[in-house]
């Protein structure tokens, strides 16, 4: 879900939704809690209060009593949307060799000149590279979130999508550098690791995990990392550069998951 910079409330809430709030709450939570578990990562009331008011307007979240209080649940497309992200964000970051691609060929008239820059920018956020114009594509497995994505938002009649195999001409290795820019895509994972991995340096010092420290460092792992999968495709090893890091971005992340979730669940459950 795009929209909130990483680490702003708004980003915030969306993750812990994804994190927690469909596991642990059944996908709604009253607003105090909220509000505290939100303050335990650094935000506070009158931004949580308006990120949410955002998210509201944005059809994310929608009004529910939680607990006899009021509160807020996931709408429908948000959990459909989530839903696609848990296939992206706990995945692999590269794909078998043999995946194949999937293909988005659009034509959108003149006159409908502003839904050809929306689809552009929803198959860019779907890591969609660009292969000619109008010729998008993708890892094959990407190919189900791309579908629902562009059912969602009502282009799907301008698109017509394909599975196929690369025959060349050019070497493969060299095409991808065309079709994404894959130095973009390494500095964001240079990015994540100079955040996190001295943060999986401190965990790894210590025998024991506290529950109110690691919600908030998972949640602005989580937070940060959600993204790279939407930029990077998970391309095949094999076509990617040496020394790419994003295999090490992935062993930091998931080496966080396994050691901080569940004792940020526990937090969560942690009386006020």
């Amino acid at each position: 879900m795009e929209g909130h910079s990483a680490g702003t409330p708004g980003s915030l809430i969306v993750t812990f939704f994804g994190a927690y709030g469909r596991a642990e709450l059944g996908g709604r939570i009253d607003v105090a809690s909220l509000i505290r578990l939100m303050g335990a990562a650094g935000a506070d009331p009158p931004s949580v209060r308006s990120a949410v008011s955002r998210l509201k307007r944005r059809g994310l979240l929608v009004p529910s009593r939680a607990g006899g209080a009021a509160g807020y649940a996931l709408s429908a497309d948000a959990e459909q949307v989530l839903a696609d992200g848990d296939r992206r964000i706990y995945r692999p970051l590269t794909s078998p060799p043999d995946e194949g691609w999937v293909l988005a060929v659009f034509s959108v008239p003149e006159s409908e000149r502003h839904k050809r820059h929306l689809l552009r920018s929803r198959l860019a956020r779907l890591a969609f590279g660009t292969a000619a114009p109008g010729v998008w594509l993708a890892p094959a497995r990407l190919y189900e979130e791309a579908r629902h994505t562009l059912e969602r938002l009502e282009l799907d009649t301008y698109v017509d999508l394909f599975r196929g195999t690369h025959l060349g001409f050019e070497p493969t290795r060299s095409a991808v550098r065309r079709w994404w820019d894959l130095e973009a895509i390494a500095a964001l994972h240079r990015d994540f690791l100079d955040a996190h991995e001295p943060v999986l340096e401190r965990w790894s010092r210590r025998s024991s995990v506290t529950p109110r420290e690691a919600f908030p460092d998972y949640l602005r792992a989580l937070d940060a990392w959600r993204r790279l999968p939407y930029a990077d495709p998970g391309l095949p090893a094999q076509l990617l550069p040496a020394h790419w890091p994003g295999g090490r971005a992935a062993e930091v992340f998931t080496a966080l998951h396994k050691r901080l979730r569940d004792a940020g669940a526990a937090f969560v459950h942690t009386p006020a």
